[in-house]
């Protein structure tokens, strides 16, 4: 287990002595050895400006199992649930102390895992792929004391991969009209998408998610427009947003609770990299929507290679149009990323959690196969070390927005290359896949962030001066929350530490 990580911007003052004291007597200069910074304050180029830091403070907690690709949620008792592999993880305490809560009426076996907790009604669902066949979703309203299951929930349509689940707001339209008939039917809309060959795949629930009626293919190929896909997100107003893994980035936009579904695209002047992982999308309380993704890296005109990027659209009309420009939220001195996941809270306000490397020097070098490495994470070679960040902005939608970014682990996340492509995962020491395919981020009731991710570089790894990648290939799961700084709701203010 981790120790807290205090993070905070210490200026360290010198003076020196003079006057009564000869030149002789003056002792030398010690000379402190310098470290990479770990703050930084950025415009929407990535580039330093002249602000006061955020006071950020996180507190790390070890689940205590395996958590490749973890969900997470918090309810408003303050219970966080960490859900990974077959496993749902139960913290009431802050995360002093887990335990298992699933039943029995939940899924013994995963092909593919997901979590989700309802933040209007606090069902938490444990969602289970069983091969490729069929989806068992497992769900509790009593914090996980008893849970309730389907073990055949994957909609009209079974053979399914890459399963996501969501709930959002009923709207006045389409299934929502069919939604808000009778009381008999679940509060929240509950949206379940996946992909097949033949593209993505989403259903709507009008039962709480204990059956999936209504619903079809939203989009094409896998092989061709994004048949994988990112988390589902749904807005204030309704809207529901979902991302494909594609070169140009993309949202798919539903505002009749999954009935009909149309596409934006922004960021062709940024695109997305190769082999790539899953864009995301949040709505604050305003329904204004933020899309964040990885753009690529690669050389400039003058043949110099510059790092990849986390670049971020905004839509302040719920998904009808995005604007052009990318903004880039990350520093520039971060030149390698995997797993962006981003949570809003009041306009403006966001928090967007990444792996990310500083070994910049390292861009141009021989990657993992041999050739100039321009960032991806796909072919990192053992040189390149991976960490824990967050960027928060508390004015991301402004013409200027300013981006707060720490880098939160001391030790590292990941050493070497994480498997962005199932098809091309590499044995170095063990799979180099042992982080799976995402991680998550999510803010309770008082606007503070939860993370949830897995940690690659655990027990002797984290303790070595020079960990190599064969050193790397542990998966546990660490659960990681703000203690005190600014809520992401403003009415809320500075948050108290626990």
């Amino acid at each position: 287990m981790r120790a807290q990580a205090t993070l905070l911007v210490f200026l360290m003052l010198s003076a020196s002595l003079s006057g009564c004291f000869g030149q002789e007597d003056t002792p030398p200069p010690v000379e402190v050895p310098t470290e990479p910074p770990r703050f930084f304050v950025t415009g929407p180029d990535g580039l330093p400006v002249d602000v006061p830091l955020l006071s950020l403070e996180f507190n790390f907690s070890d689940v205590g199992e395996d958590g490749p690709e973890p969900s997470i949620g918090v309810t408003s008792s303050g219970c966080i649930f960490f859900i990974a592999l077959e496993k749902v993880m139960r913290s009431c305490d802050h995360g002093e102390t887990w335990e298992e809560v699933q039943g029995p009426e939940c899924s013994p076996t995963t092909s593919d895992p997901y979590g989700w907790v309802d933040p209007i009604t606090d069902r938490i669902f444990n969602v289970q792929m069983i091969g490729l066949e069929t989806s068992w979703i497992c769900w509790s309203d009593d914090d996980g004391e008893t849970w309730l299951g389907n073990p055949h929930d994957s909609g009209t349509t079974p053979i399914n991969d890459h399963i996501k689940l969501a709930t959002g707001p009923w709207t006045s339209s389409g299934y929502g009209v069919v939604g808000g008939i009778s009381q008999t039917f679940y509060e929240t809309a509950v949206y379940y998408c996946y992909n097949k060959l033949a593209g993505i795949f989403c259903f709507t629930s009008f039962d709480g998610g204990a059956t999936f009626e209504a619903g079809g293919q939203i989009i094409g190929l896998a092989t061709t427009n994004g048949g994988l896909h990112g988390a589902i997100s749904s807005a204030p107003d309704g809207t529901v947003y979902v991302t494909p893994r594609v070169e140009t980035p993309t949202v798919i936009v539903s505002k009749d609770n999954g009935l009909s579904w149309f596409e934006r695209t922004m960021g062709e002047d940024i695109g997305t990299p190769y082999p790539r992982k899953n864009s995301e999308v949040a709505a604050d309380t305003d329904s204004n929507a933020y899309h964040v993704w990885t753009g690529p890296g690669g050389t400039d005109g003058e043949g110099n290679y510059h790092g990849e990027g986390i670049y971020m659209s905004r839509s302040t009309d719920s998904g009808e149009s995005w604007e052009q420009d990318s903004i880039r939220i990350s520093p520039v001195e971060v030149v390698s990323y995997a797993f962006p996941q981003i949570d809003a809270g009041d306009p403006g306000r966001i928090a967007v959690m990444y792996l990310g490397s500083e070994n910049g020097s390292e861009l141009g070098q021989p990657n993992l196969d041999g050739s100039p490495w321009n960032g991806n994470a796909h072919y990192a070679n053992s040189n390149v070390s991976y960490h824990l960040y967050i960027t928060y902005s508390l004015n991301a939608l402004d013409e200027n927005p300013v981006f707060h970014t720490v880098r939160v682990t001391d030790d590292p996340v990941q050493v070497g290359s994480i498997c962005l492509n199932s098809g091309d995962c590499r044995d170095i020491g063990g799979s180099n896949r042992n982080l799976l395919d995402f991680n998550d981020l999510h803010i309770d009731r008082d606007g503070r962030v939860y993370m949830a991710f897995t940690d690659g570089c655990f027990g002797d790894c984290a303790m070595k001066e020079s960990p190599q990648p064969e050193d790397s290939r542990s998966r546990r799961g660490i659960m990681c929350y703000l203690t005190s700084g600014p809520s992401l709701y403003e009415s809320v203010g500075d948050l108290p530490e626990f």
